[in-house]
């Protein structure tokens, strides 16, 4: 049996003039062309078990990093056609490893791939980075570990503690559910092509239950509510819900705003707002 180290892999830049891709920038395609940088990412989410599902994966690179840890199986989907073309050369290395999709990740329901344990490591498009995170936080508790790529500003948001700016409902959101933890930021120049800011790795690991046991609709609600109107104090964003006597119920003070909360604050308040 032919070893798969035997072949010879084009490199990234190879891959992308050969086959004559064209970067489609409504994608919000920059990719990474830097093996010992994706080798680092892989690292960090190790020991990686079972299922791993990479979202974008552009030509390649850190694909093949996720491969060399051998996982039982790699799903990249990737709402490019090219990405079949970009792949072509790992696929035949890795037969039975890698299954490519060619569909919109941000609609395809990726929970539900391959076997538990299931872990996401990937370079997410830009511009539906966020709502790719948003919309696999509703279905946690079907994968053990994240590790995504995000430009850095969405990256602070992310981890972001009560009290600074960057706190707000993606903050809340993910640290209700899982532990963050930024991993390391990435310069601009490991693209192609480059973007112009800078991109940041965050690794989110579900906890086994949540802070707080309420519905997902209900802390994304309340916290539409107070963070649409960030500066008001919360007497006036929550004033709909009869904002005044849930927070005195909760020893809460109205006069604080939203960035001034705990997570668990919010998830308190969005259980007795809708669910009680």
């Amino acid at each position: 049996m032919t070893n798969k180290h035997d072949f010879h892999l084009p490199t990234i830049r190879e891959i992308l003039n050969n086959n004559n891709i064209k970067i489609n920038k409504s994608l919000g395609q920059n990719f990474l062309f830097d093996i010992n940088l994706t080798d680092k990412i892989v690292k960090r989410s190790l020991p990686i078990k079972s299922t791993v599902i990479e979202v974008g994966p552009g030509p390649g690179c850190l694909t093949r990093s996720i491969l060399k840890q051998e996982p039982n199986i790699v799903f990249a989907i990737d709402k490019d056609v090219q990405s079949k073309k970009m792949l072509n050369d790992l696929k035949k290395i890795y037969k039975n490893k890698l299954e490519i999709i060619i569909d919109d990740a941000l609609h395809y329901p990726i929970w539900n791939l391959g076997t538990a344990p299931r872990q996401i490591i990937a370079n997410l498009p830009y511009n539906i980075g966020t709502k790719m995170l948003i919309s696999w936080l509703k279905h946690i508790n079907q994968f053990e570990m994240m590790t995504l790529m995000f430009q850095k500003e969405v990256a602070d948001r992310i981890i972001a503690k009560p009290g600074s700016k960057q706190y707000g409902r993606l903050s809340i959101l993910t640290n209700w559910l899982t532990k963050t933890n930024k991993v390391f930021d990435i310069p601009n120049t490991a693209f192609f092509p480059a973007p112009k800011v800078k991109s940041s790795v965050v690794q989110l690991i579900p906890y086994e239950k949540p802070l707080l046991d309420v519905n997902f609709e209900s802390v994304e609600k309340i916290t539409q509510m107070a963070f649409s109107q960030r500066r008001k104090m919360l007497k006036s964003s929550l004033k709909e819900i009869n904002g005044k006597k849930i927070l005195a119920d909760l020893s809460i003070s109205p006069n604080l705003r939203p960035e001034d909360l705990s997570v668990l604050d919010f998830c308190r308040i969005a259980k007795m707002a809708f669910e009680n």
